[in-house]
């Protein structure tokens, strides 16, 4: 075997290594007294909440807004952006910085967690992607300012708690610091705006965003946008249309029985952009129907778009999947869309990280379905479909529980940690070792026939 040329940098280092110094770091700070607003909070409730924030889920043992003190809400922030923005565009770009050289494959993790396009320079775009994060943020907690009214809204408490869930929206993580979420707002049609259109530009994808402004506002303005844009922005409106629908006609006469015909369409548009792994709420999700919630599931499995802050199978797997089913049933082999063929290693990515999650979540919630069989009858929205509901809102990175979180077990509080890593580390890291260069096997073996179906 060739050695390892010095001075090169392995990519599997950089995205395990820093992700979890980033998780031990944020756990001994939040482990702090000076953390808590009381006593400190217990190493593993400050595990799991410092792996939610990093992971960008929004899952929570505790009330963020009581029970840490500023210093622990700011440590949580700053979890929240770095996570956001994703451990390997802090890691390259810092590497950068200080004169570090990546390798080949190095470069491949910059192009498969960012951009499509191969990379010669990273250094600038990651610079845009930092300047595109700063002022998208700045501008959401402008706006917030104005719309979150409350008692408090005087000092000092009100330009935080703007910073505090513009953040956390852009980067799609779904922390709060009210104990009902953004239940008391579902009538405020400001702050269901701009928190909407936070998680959506930050679920995007940088790649995605840079583009389209590009296309609409530069002059002379972008002749044509890519496939893979336009391939985002066709299932991202489609999943955002049909969220709305069927979350309207689901709970029409439940959760949103006490609204009028616009604020149901509202929250019914809210609750469908959350589950593309934001995690905020302005209903009540316990009480939604059992149908509402494995509907919301399904939108948890497929997630945000790559190259963003949210996580899931993405968009584009989810729609090269469908286009995948319809061209076997018409009987051809070719995935097309907008007048281009999807390439076949696209295809199989696609497949291998969609199967991917699907055990991932399987083999969990089979696990904590055991652990947690003691304690199902103890909390709102327990029993198996509750289950299911938290550990894909863990996977996906999406946040949004039924309200079993802070009953669940020491054992459960693990295993839904290591969902979060898992989910936010495993189809990254498929997607990277299957772009890496494939070598053409020595031999194949005879080929024969399988009865499927």
């Amino acid at each position: 075997m060739p050695s390892r040329k010095r001075g090169t940098i392995n990519p599997n280092h950089i995205v395990i290594g820093s992700f979890l110094g980033v998780i031990l770091i944020g756990t001994v700070l939040l482990s702090l007294s000076v953390s808590a607003t009381k006593s400190p909070v217990s190493i593993i409730d400050a595990l799991f909440t410092c792996t939610s924030a990093t992971c960008v889920t929004g899952l929570s043992v505790v009330d963020i807004g009581t029970v840490f003190s500023r210093f622990g809400q700011i440590v949580t922030s700053i979890l929240m952006q770095i996570g956001g923005l994703g451990i390997t565009t802090f890691s390259t770009f810092f590497l950068f910085v200080l004169g570090g050289r990546l390798s080949l494959r190095g470069r491949g993790i910059v192009e498969a967690s960012v951009t499509q396009y191969p990379v010669h320079r990273p250094g600038p775009l990651l610079g845009k992607i930092l300047l595109v994060t700063i002022a998208v943020e700045g501008l959401g907690a402008a706006l917030l300012y104005f719309f979150l009214n409350g008692p408090e809204r005087s000092g000092f408490f009100p330009v935080f708690t703007a910073v505090y869930h513009s953040v956390s929206a852009y980067c799609n993580c779904g922390f709060s610091l009210y104990a009902t979420n953004l239940e008391a707002y579902r009538l405020n049609i400001g702050v269901n705006l701009v928190m909407a259109g936070l998680i959506v530009t930050g679920g995007i994808g940088f790649v995605v965003l840079v583009e389209l402004s590009e296309y609409f506002f530069r002059r002379p303005r972008r002749k044509r946008l890519s496939f893979h844009t336009k391939m985002v922005v066709t299932i991202t409106a489609l999943l955002l249309l049909i969220g709305t629908a069927v979350f309207l006609a689901l709970e029409w006469n439940n959760s949103l029985a006490d609204l009028s015909l616009g604020y149901k369409v509202l929250a019914s548009f809210f609750q469908a952009v959350t589950p593309r792994t934001a995690g905020f709420s302005t209903v009540q999700i316990g009480s939604c129907a059992s149908a509402t919630l494995f509907f919301l599931i399904i939108l948890m499995f497929i997630g945000a778009s790559p190259g963003s802050c949210g996580g899931g199978i993405k968009t584009t797997s989810f729609g090269v999947l469908v286009g995948l089913a319809i061209s076997k049933l018409r009987g051809s082999d070719d995935v097309n869309f907008f007048s281009r063929k999807v390439p076949d290693n696209v295809v199989s990515r696609a497949i291998s990280v969609a199967v991917f999650s699907f055990f991932a979540i399987a083999v969990l919630l089979m696990v904590i379905c055991i652990t947690e069989a003691g304690s199902e009858p103890k909390c709102a929205g327990g029993g198996f479909l509750g289950l299911l509901l938290e550990l894909t809102s863990a996977f996906g990175t999406v946040g949004l529980s039924t309200g079993i979180t802070p009953y669940l077990s020491t054992a459960g509080k693990l295993l839904v940690t290591l969902l979060m890593i898992v989910g936010r580390l495993g189809p990254l890291t498929i997607a990277i070792a299957l772009t890496a260069r494939e070598s053409k096997p020595r031999f194949r073996y005879a080929e024969e026939n399988l009865l499927i179906g």
